[in-house]
């Protein structure tokens, strides 16, 4: 039914982690998404991951079918794209960009409506463990914005930000997972350096970097406080921390 479909206008890895994400939630069905893309390339590949999905090269099929709409394209490729859509936008469609640095006003104009979600989102959505942020524009009401906040919080946390706030959330969390991954990757190289196995040592950086984030979510303490605790006096941690610092 439309009133369930999600529809995510570009076809490439963001789109496909939050439409997996979406699935694996057991949110929606696979046969409630649908994807359209220019790349024959790209609308293979989202269809390897998602097989009973609809995928489609027009926007105007994927319009007529999707209650929601993800605006996944690359900046420079948004007015074009909005331009061919906007005498085919129906009134009832929710739009949902996770276009980055795109303002609301921006997309309000290119599409001929004000029914908007702007949402930064990352790609650990696909394992269940997204960072969003997210703001409304003026004609998204309040069931829009549970139901996008629904669907955020189906693949981790969603955080309700102001609009001039959203590039700062780009920068920390859109952005973020590239920064840990050199993090793990710096600690395993570390282990590899003092003789553990390259698998062993990735497994243990990895987790160690779980295993402190979870304790930064689940104690609510700062950041600072719960370092200070792992760092005795003296001890190989605080020579450590301090090489950090030096560094």
């Amino acid at each position: 039914m439309k009133d369930q479909s999600i529809g995510f206008v570009g076809a490439g890895r963001m789109a496909s982690a939050l439409a997996r994400g979406f699935v694996k939630s057991g949110l929606v069905t696979e046969a409630a998404i649908c994807a359209s893309d220019p790349s024959a390339e790209a609308r293979q590949k989202f269809s390897d991951n998602l097989p009973e999905a609809t995928v489609v090269e027009d926007n105007g099929l994927l319009l007529q079918q999707s209650a929601i709409v993800f605006l996944a394209v690359k900046p420079q490729s948004l007015p074009h794209v909005m331009g061919g859509m906007q005498a085919e936008i129906e009134g009832d469609t929710l739009f949902v960009s996770i276009v980055a640095g795109v303002k609301l006003s921006t997309l309000s104009a290119g599409l001929g409506t004000d029914r908007i979600v702007r949402v930064m989102p990352n790609t650990p959505c696909l394992v269940g463990l997204s960072a969003s942020g997210y703001c409304a524009g003026a004609g998204a009401n309040e069931n829009d914005r549970q139901r996008v906040a629904q669907l955020l919080e189906s693949v981790g946390i969603a955080i309700p930000v102001p609009e001039g706030l959203l590039d700062a959330v780009t920068g920390l969390s859109g952005s973020g997972p590239a920064f840990v991954y050199i993090i793990i990757e710096a600690l395993s190289d570390g282990g590899v350096r003092m003789g553990l196995p390259r698998e062993a040592a990735t497994r243990l950086a990895a987790q160690t970097v779980k295993g402190a984030a979870e304790m930064v979510l689940n104690t609510g303490e700062h950041p600072a406080a719960l370092k200070d605790q792992v760092t005795s006096p003296g001890g190989t941690t605080e020579a450590g921390v301090r090489a950090l610092e030096q560094a």
